[in-house]
């Protein structure tokens, strides 16, 4: 039994297509044209077998333990969390701005003035919108330099 592959026009069949003829130029190219248009199709490979795919790579997880893809996935999803600076009468302002700019990553020198004038002439200042996690890190590493910071669910996004 024998099917035709049809290519605009010219019918071509699994013999023709993997047997080609010895004096064919391009044997792994057929050819068919239809209404001036000009169609290439290449097989794979001649002889019994196709092509070998790759074999995909599952990620196996312990039990009780997530994938890598969880971890990023409930990070983007976990709700944001406002680390706060409060005002105290202890430490220096130049001290303060070396702690900040030590403890958030990205923090620029400008960024970290601003933060400590705001929380000196209004008590408290925004340090960052993250998720839940790093909030509680940046706020623990605050407080173990000796700086007054909570952290509070961020209404909004980030």
């Amino acid at each position: 039994m024998e099917s035709a592959i049809s290519c605009g026009r010219v019918p071509l069949s699994p013999n023709q297509i993997f047997q080609p003829i010895p004096a064919d130029k391009y044997p792994c190219h057929k050819q068919c044209t239809s209404r001036s248009s000009f169609t290439s199709m290449p097989i794979a490979a001649l002889g019994k077998g196709g092509g070998v795919l790759e074999k995909p790579i599952i990620e196996k997880t312990t039990p009780g333990r997530e994938s890598e893809f969880d971890l990023r996935k409930s990070r983007k999803m976990a709700p944001p969390y406002r680390v706060m600076l409060h005002n105290d009468n202890f430490n220096k302002r130049e001290y303060v701005v070396q702690v900040l700019m030590k403890v958030i990553p990205g923090m620029t020198l400008d960024n970290a003035v601003n933060i400590m004038q705001e929380a000196h002439y209004n008590g408290l200042s925004v340090v960052i919108i993250c998720a839940q996690a790093d909030a509680e890190e940046h706020c623990m590493q605050l407080r173990g330099n000796g700086l007054l910071s909570s952290i509070e669910p961020a209404s909004g996004g980030c």
